[in-house]
């Protein structure tokens, strides 16, 4: 599950949180070819990732839903 995988990692016994920095369409770039990977591993272990359960958190002052 691991292999290739370039943000962030957090397995727990039915999670998986995949995280990183989005501060350059680099970084954007980064956690979808991981989530691809994720959800092509899970297709080949014959798993599914309950899309009811994903969550994106936003964190930081540039963030449009950032309130003072």
């Amino acid at each position: 599950m691991d292999s290739g995988i370039e943000c962030t990692l957090s397995k727990f016994a039915d999670d998986t949180k995949l995280c990183g920095v989005v501060d350059m369409l680099e970084g954007r770039d980064a956690i979808q070819r991981d989530r691809d990977r994720l959800e092509r591993w899970a297709c080949a272990n014959r798993m599914k990732f309950s899309k009811a359960k994903c969550k994106v958190l936003h964190v930081g002052r540039r963030n449009p839903k950032h309130r003072l």
